[in-house]
């Protein structure tokens, strides 16, 4: 498998983790609306790969630091970080 194969799995897998926190109704709104709008934004192809993953990375930074987010969702955003550091250049 390819660098570039590799990092489109990661990639794929890390949206999917995402998109079941935007669905889990035990997120606030308003991290369910910035994870939304984070998975739109990896999904864009105007940036190369690894520059989306790492701002994607930096956004869940953020946000996995709001104390009004519940444990579980902490650690799936966890997870999608852990995905998204594979993607090399």
């Amino acid at each position: 498998m390819t660098t570039n194969e590799q990092n489109q799995k990661s990639l794929h897998d890390a949206i999917a983790t995402l998109k079941q926190v935007s669905m889990n109704f035990a997120a606030p709104k308003t991290i369910r609306k910035s994870i939304t709008d984070l998975t739109n934004d990896l999904a864009s192809e105007n940036d190369p790969i690894s520059v989306r993953a790492a701002n994607a990375i930096s956004i869940l930074d953020e946000i996995t630091q709001d104390p009004n987010l519940p444990s579980h969702i902490r650690v799936t955003l966890w997870q999608a970080v852990s995905i998204l550091e594979r993607i090399r250049e």
